[in-house]
């Protein structure tokens, strides 16, 4: 196992909660480079909940795999609130799930001014109903802490879209 039991749990929970609402989840990934998906494929039996993962880590694989326009990415940045909008409504688009969460930060080292390590945004699309974005800023406390902290940030938000359904 790869993952803290912490994660796990929170993971098997949401699992649990979205097979009884009959939820599928497609996740859209970039700083956390297919984490999430990584974390729900492991428990067993997650294949009748998860429908896909879009690891989008490079500016081309976003435009490529989930057809964000280079210039949305060019005008507002990789690491935003419309890339992070765009990117889980897209991957609810070209997928069979019922909900889909995005992510795009900084996990460092570096970063910017404007966008610091531990700078993070997420997104929940839900189908047929409103997207809604976060933005965190998890400090610069390190790759590994920013990334983790990402997924179960991730984990929350699909639990919130799950509720949307039952």
């Amino acid at each position: 196992m790869i993952f803290n039991h912490s994660l796990v749990d929170q993971a098997e929970t949401l699992l649990d909660r979205a097979r009884t609402a009959g939820v599928m989840i497609a996740t859209a990934e970039s700083c956390t480079g297919g984490l999430v998906s990584a974390l729900l494929t492991e428990i067993p039996g997650s294949s009748d909940v998860v429908d896909r993962g879009f690891v989008t880590y490079s500016n081309a694989a976003k435009t490529e795999m989930l057809g964000i326009p280079a210039r949305v990415i060019e005008a507002q940045g990789a690491v935003s609130d419309e890339v992070a909008r765009r990117m889980a409504e897209e991957a609810l688009l070209r997928s069979n799930a019922d909900i889909a969460v995005a992510i795009t930060g900084v996990a460092g080292p570096g970063g910017s001014e404007r966008k610091p390590a531990g700078l993070v945004h997420f997104a929940l699309a839900r189908r047929d109903g409103a997207t809604i974005t976060e933005v965190h800023r998890f400090g610069d406390r390190g790759r590994d802490a920013v990334r983790l902290a990402s997924v179960a940030t991730a984990l929350d938000l699909l639990s919130q879209g799950v509720d949307f359904f039952g």
